[in-house]
């Protein structure tokens, strides 16, 4: 059924198909990161190395940045979301065999990179208007109770059996492409569209300064891009902190210290659906300054109870910050460029500023910067950018409202 305002109802079945293929998909990342960096550990791989892991991964968004937009909306976006997480299983797959972990990851990347425009764009297909924001909050929180359980799953039985660990992921991701099969077959968006390679780059980079030269989805395209550039770097920064701040060295803790992330993250994104809408979109940023400052805090706790706490508040900060933001680059960028475009720009800033952030995090290592250190001063900074952001965007509003 559809309601007047064109889009299915919040909870039809194409959008729980949607939810659940992302919660497994999301549960197959997160916990075979864990299970992948255990494999590092158990071959003996220098610590510098886990971020080089994830920054391969990252990489993959970058190359087929100019790609995987139009790739989503050249096709139905349901089996787009299905080629992709095949793509994951393969990857994870070659792991579980004992290819290079490094390999079996970026198979795993490339097929997130192509994921990823699909399964935002799709939100944009079935609801629209305000149920657009509820419907970023629910794909949030599905996805952090993904990453909850995921990186518990995968820390643990990490810990208990390395090889079950891997079988888990292989499932998870097989269960996300059945899921797949069940989303409605919607219209392309976007057909007829040529594949010649450099035109298909100066098209992703037209979207690019399109999206760019709006103040409203440069606002969202900059706060996104910190925030998951600063999320992926705090993730592996735990690794190293654990054991010099609390004394422990098990894979568990990290894991679950990612897990206080991401139930806060579930709280903060419902709030962010029932307190932000498209119009007051700047609620959101006292939040993401605030998340700066409990980065700065936390780093500088040594009980487990401290610890926990606040990373909870960063989890319930993030979501209530990144929430909003998302649901205002689908909408505008969805008039514009079209919604798998739009994600897949996104996409680009998120993962440049992921790839920047983990670089400099890696120099830390390699330089022997205590994780304290890098974490109070990766705190400041982030809420630094966080606040110029904050105030560009008042100052653009000002300047509108004179004219």
């Amino acid at each position: 059924m559809r309601n007047s305002s064109g889009g299915e109802k919040l909870l039809s079945r194409g959008m729980i198909a949607v939810i659940v293929a992302q919660f497994l998909s999301a549960f197959g990342d997160n916990a075979l990161l864990f299970a992948t960096l255990a494999v590092l550990k158990q071959q003996l791989w220098p610590d510098w190395s886990q971020p080089i892991l994830q920054m391969v991964f990252v990489a993959t968004y970058i190359i087929l940045a100019p790609f995987v937009g139009q790739f989503a909306d050249s096709f139905a976006k349901g089996r787009v979301m299905m080629f992709a997480n095949g793509l994951k299983l393969l990857g994870a797959l070659a792991i579980c065999f004992g290819l290079n972990p490094f390999i079996g990851y970026g198979l795993v990347g490339i097929g997130a990179a192509a994921y990823s425009p699909a399964k935002y764009g799709i939100l944009g297909e079935i609801t629209d208007g305000e149920a657009l924001v509820k419907a970023n909050g629910l794909m949030e929180s599905s996805t952090i109770l993904a990453i909850l359980l995921g990186s518990l799953a995968g820390g643990m039985l990490a810990d208990w059996n390395l090889t079950g660990a891997l079988i888990a992921c292989v499932l998870a991701y097989a269960l996300a492409v059945a899921a797949n099969t069940l989303i409605p077959k919607l219209a392309a968006a976007r057909v007829g569209q040529s594949w010649h390679p450099l035109r298909m780059s100066a098209s992703f980079f037209q979207a690019c300064r399109i999206l760019w030269r709006d103040g409203e989805t440069r606002f969202s395209l900059l706060g996104t891009s910190l925030f998951w550039g600063a999320g992926v770097t705090l993730r592996l920064l735990l690794v190293l902190w654990v054991p010099v701040a609390l004394g422990i060295t098990d894979n568990k803790t990290p894991t679950l210290l990612n897990a206080m992330v991401a139930i806060g993250i579930v709280f903060g994104a419902g709030a962010a659906a029932k307190l932000v809408t498209l119009k007051t979109v700047g609620r959101c940023m006292p939040a993401g300054v605030l998340i700066g400052v409990a980065v700065t805090c936390f780093a500088l706790q040594h009980t487990a109870t401290g610890a926990y706490g606040l990373l909870i508040v960063i989890g319930m900060l993030g979501g209530f910050f990144v929430v909003p933001l998302n649901a205002l680059l689908q909408m505008r960028g969805k008039a514009s460029v079209g919604a798998g475009n739009a994600i897949a720009v996104q996409n680009l800033g998120e993962n440049s500023a992921m790839l920047l952030m983990l670089g400099l995090y890696t120099v830390a290592i390699k330089l022997g910067t205590p994780p304290v250190a890098t974490g109070v001063g990766f705190g400041a900074l982030f809420a630094l950018a966080i606040a110029v952001l904050w105030g560009w965007q008042l100052a653009q509003k000002r300047g509108r409202s004179v004219q």
